[in-house]
């Protein structure tokens, strides 16, 4: 049985309204290139993470049925954990009294996510690779 605790953070998905602007940023100030990118979205590599910069109306989608918040309402984010079996986490959370917000679902890019928030609205993401 996997203990959310004790796994790494390996993604956070920052929520961006001009995403040619938010790369061009991350490329500049932390010298880091797309390894990953599509009209919605550019993911780039830390060295212990990746920040998936992810377009607004596409980051509706992802946390719904949460709202984004505007740039002016603070903060908008999502956290990843990658795990080995969403399907069992989802089952040890309910167990636990967490609502899911969404999923498990699989996602077109390969992903088969469940999200869930912290009691400050904070969204956190579980994600399973697929073969």
């Amino acid at each position: 049985m996997e203990i959310l605790g004790s796994l790494s953070v390996n993604v956070i998905t920052l929520f961006v309204e001009d995403l040619p602007a938010s790369k061009r940023f991350y490329q500049e100030v932390f010298g880091l290139s797309p390894v990953y990118e599509d009209d919605n979205s550019a993911v780039l590599d830390f060295a212990n993470m990746s920040i998936n910069l992810l377009t607004t109306p596409a980051a509706e989608e992802l946390i719904a049925p949460e709202t984004v918040a505007s740039r002016e309402a603070g903060s908008r984010f999502q956290f990843t954990i990658q795990i080995d079996h969403v399907d069992a986490i989802c089952e040890q959370l309910k167990e636990r009294g967490v609502a899911l917000l969404n999923g498990p679902m699989n996602r077109p890019w390969g992903i088969r996510t469940a999200s869930f928030a912290d009691p400050s609205g904070h969204i956190w993401e579980m994600a399973q690779q697929l073969n």
